[in-house]
């Protein structure tokens, strides 16, 4: 992706640090349950935050946040370059929203290493990226993209980046426009299927918003990104986590979509770059 440096106000870089209240310790066995819960996930604070916090209980150590070790030059670009990602996004919907009559307000985003505290709770890494929609801040550690590849085998891709934070990104739009607060409205008067059918929706809306990000943004594309977004898409599908992690799958517990779907409601965001097209909650009425 062709990128250059920009400034925001909104976006820190916390990595090289730890500390700062409470962190949490662990991982294995429950980075796994989370990652399995959590990938991209959309609502974090509702799904996730009850989870951490019953194991941050006897497990957490208070800390003052303090310098650890010097960012590599390779990190340093990374964090720019997710930095100009955050811009362009924000730049984008900034257009969208003005275009429909409405106004968009800037989230945050933050990159952090091993563990961070949110308004939603605390968090490892385990829990992959996330939207907290409580502080409206996109948290992010970079050193999740080489587990996509080396564990569920995305394609290795700065554009990967470029994908996750338009698709968490994606969820603050939904915050803005009330879609967010709509499906924990649902879910709370419904079954557990379709509690986890409109978590589907929501999360494939998320996709759709990434690509319509990418669409308005095609002259910053290079070679091989649209594929890169598609194989990260397909990486994190429910089903090619579930057959990887426990050799088959339970569609009755899907809560982020199929790679065919994803990648589906990427593309269609992609063709279309018309973010009124991202209906995905017409399939479960």
């Amino acid at each position: 992706m062709k990128w250059e440096k920009k400034q925001s106000d909104d976006f820190e870089d916390r990595r090289g640090r730890s500390g700062g209240g409470k962190t949490l310790i662990g991982g294995g066995i429950l980075g796994i349950i989370v990652v399995l819960l959590s990938l991209f996930g959309g609502d974090f604070g509702k799904t996730v935050a009850p989870i951490l916090d019953q194991f941050n209980q006897g497990q957490s150590t208070e800390n003052q946040e303090v310098v650890t070790r010097e960012l590599s030059e390779q990190e340093k670009t990374l964090g720019e370059f997710s930095k100009s990602v955050f811009v362009y996004n924000n730049e984008t919907w900034q257009q969208i929203f003005e275009e429909n009559g409405m106004t968009y307000k800037n989230p945050g985003m933050v990159l952090f290493d091993d563990a961070v505290n949110t308004a939603c709770g605390s968090a490892t890494s385990a829990a992959g990226p996330f939207y907290c929609p409580a502080d409206e801040k996109v948290y992010m550690d970079l050193r999740f993209f080489e587990e996509l590849h080396t564990r569920f085998g995305a394609e290795k891709g700065d554009f990967a980046i470029a994908y996750v934070i338009a698709h968490e990104i994606g969820h603050h739009v939904q915050h803005l426009l009330g879609t967010n607060a709509e499906v924990r409205r649902l879910q709370q008067q419904t079954g557990k299927t379709q509690a986890n059918k409109l978590s589907v929706a929501q999360e494939l809306q998320a996709d759709f918003y990434a690509g319509v990000w990418a669409s308005r943004n095609k002259n910053r594309l290079e070679a091989g990104d649209i594929e890169i977004a598609i194989s990260a898409a397909q990486a994190v599908g429910d089903d090619a986590i579930q057959s990887k992690m426990q050799g088959h799958v339970q569609p009755e517990t899907f809560t982020h979509g199929t790679s065919k779907q994803r990648v589906a409601w990427f593309m269609k965001g992609y063709n279309t770059g018309d973010f009124k097209q991202g209906d995905t909650f017409s399939e479960i009425r």
